[in-house]
């Protein structure tokens, strides 16, 4: 019965270990990011059709909706706070690079 002791101790802790993992694991990668706490929300119309809705946190720009009208929606965000939206280190926005044209 002491023989099964560290392999019974092994096993717990490598299902706890996995079950562990199991939380943390990253979310939907096409979720939509969350909507920032204590933000107003401002929506407009483009001359193209595109709606704009802007999310400021105390005056500050932190997230941009975009529902083009031909088009999937995209978002830029503000993830480190400083007012600006995030770019790419090649310096373009953080858009969609590739559209899902057919699906079946």
């Amino acid at each position: 019965m002491a023989r099964n002791r560290p392999v019974r101790t092994l096993a717990a802790v490598a299902v706890l270990a996995l079950v562990a993992g199991c939380a943390t694991a990253p979310q939907d990668p096409n979720a939509p990011p969350p909507i920032p706490e204590g933000s107003e929300q401002a929506t407009r119309t483009e001359s193209n059709g595109d709606i704009v809705t802007e999310y400021r946190v105390n005056g500050s720009l932190a997230m941009v909706r975009v529902v083009p009208k031909n088009g999937p929606t995209y978002y830029v965000t503000d993830a480190d706070g400083d007012g600006r939206l995030d770019r790419n280190s090649d310096g373009t926005r953080n858009v969609p690079v590739y559209f899902k044209l057919y699906g079946w």
